[in-house]
């Protein structure tokens, strides 16, 4: 059975046309400028930094890697343990350890180094 005789059009193999992916209707050069990332995470490989997530999950260890989807591998990892009831962390603190992981981009919330940040003047605040 061929693919035009389940009306779905070619078949999934095919290479042909302006097809997902295919550079068919873009010219030969780019003119518009690169796009630079917000977030450039490279500075921080190897470096110890804290991620809290959605839900009030945060973790902090070491940066091994991550991609354009701010998917992150980390090792040395340590959960701070929240307090069920309240969501807030326990008193005193408690931490569980889980090794090398894997973080998935879209449950991120905040990505920050571990070793602080610089304070900035507020460009907002009234002189």
């Amino acid at each position: 059975m061929n693919s035009d005789a389940r009306g779905r059009g070619r078949g999934r193999g095919s290479r042909g046309g302006a097809g997902r992916g295919g550079s068919a209707g873009r010219g030969g050069g780019d003119d518009r400028p690169r796009r630079e990332a917000i977030l450039d995470l490279a500075k921080y490989v190897d470096k110890q930094i804290r991620v809290k997530f959605t839900g009030g999950r945060e973790v902090t260890g070491t940066l091994k890697g991550f991609d354009q989807l701010l998917n992150l591998v980390m090792d040395d990892l340590e959960e701070t343990v929240n307090d069920p009831a309240t969501g807030l962390p326990l008193v005193p603190q408690q931490t569980r350890a889980l090794g090398l992981a894997v973080l998935r981009g879209t449950s991120l919330v905040v990505i920050s180094p571990l070793d602080g940040s610089e304070e900035i003047a507020n460009p907002f605040q009234a002189a």
